[in-house]
């Protein structure tokens, strides 16, 4: 028995599928592309990293409580360009009381890490977008190519098998490449926003004992 109206409605199920995989391949190149792309910039941004052990915080740390200039200590190539800046920006408003300084240190950490998120949107993307448009082009073409088997036609189904594996694989790849640079990306960001708040801490440390230092000697000199 045959629902009124089902005929129509597959009709129109088919042509919103077939209509798809223009799309579809064209996200798939997109994605692809995107993934080379993002690739290179993993790569870029290894050459460009600073691994700052806990060694050499330690060091830093005692910097800090020794030296006056604390700048120097700030400014110097242990840390990475981004840390530096963070620091530095602490640095340009040591005029702050305590509280409003150590939140202003708090929001540039959660500003660095909205910054991290961000960047691991776009992989975490890739990673899922891949797959899915690569299992939407293989499904795609098979409803056509088996109708064409149906009918006997072996050259049509080759065809739509052949854009079956090609899309699977391209959407595969892209994922692969998405989820590996994600996960690398976020043990590196991790590693930055520890490294960050570990000198953050002592560096707010060191600033209030200075205010302090200064606001004794302002008292001694009233009296």
């Amino acid at each position: 028995m045959i629902v009124p109206g089902s005929e129509l409605l597959s009709k129109a199920l088919h042509l919103i599928s077939q209509s798809l995989l223009i799309p579809v391949i064209v996200g798939l190149l997109f994605c692809i592309t995107y993934a080379v792309i993002e690739l290179g910039s993993l790569i870029s941004e290894y050459s460009q990293r600073k691994k700052v052990s806990c060694e050499k915080i330690g060091k830093m740390i005692q910097k800090l409580h020794s030296e006056q200039e604390v700048g120097e200590v700030i400014s110097n190539n242990t840390i990475s360009e981004r840390q530096r800046s963070v620091l530095n920006e602490i640095m340009t408003h040591d005029n702050l009381t305590n509280g409003s300084l150590t939140a202003l240190a708090r929001k540039l950490i959660e500003e660095e890490e909205l910054r991290s998120v961000k960047t691991l949107e776009k992989t975490d993307m890739l990673a899922r977008w891949g797959p899915a448009l690569g299992l939407m082009g293989t499904l795609i073409p098979l409803g056509p190519g088996l109708a064409a088997l149906g009918k006997g036609d072996v050259n049509a189904l080759a065809q739509a098998v052949i854009i079956a594996f090609d899309t699977t694989i391209v959407g595969l790849a892209a994922g692969c490449i998405g989820y590996t640079i994600s996960k690398i990306r976020k043990r590196w960001y991790e590693e930055h926003i520890s490294t960050l708040e570990a000198i953050m801490d002592p560096l707010l440390e060191v600033l209030e004992n200075g205010k302090k230092t200064e606001d004794f000697a302002s008292v001694g000199r009233g009296y």
